[in-house]
């Protein structure tokens, strides 16, 4: 099995086949997600004290947290 890893900032990856979604933190429904996952424990912060401007949904209901544009973030899972 081929594992492909996604840069998501600041040196941390994350394994392409266990990406659902990559959306922005902008929306009320995105950052009740991020209030509930953080209750939950299931927060995963690559931003380093930067702003957040992609939340990247994992099939474990993980939420990963990343400095980077989520259109960014996307194109790298073509190259």
């Amino acid at each position: 099995m081929d594992i492909q890893l996604i840069n998501v900032g600041f040196g941390n990856c994350v394994s392409a086949h266990k990406v659902i979604a990559i959306v922005s933190p902008e929306s009320a429904p995105i950052k009740r997600l991020i209030a509930d996952a953080r209750d939950r424990g299931h927060i995963i912060d690559a931003t380093y004290g930067r702003r957040t401007r992609a939340v990247i949904i994992t099939d474990s209901g993980h939420l990963l947290l990343s400095s980077i544009q989520p259109e960014t973030v996307a194109n790298r899972f073509v190259v």
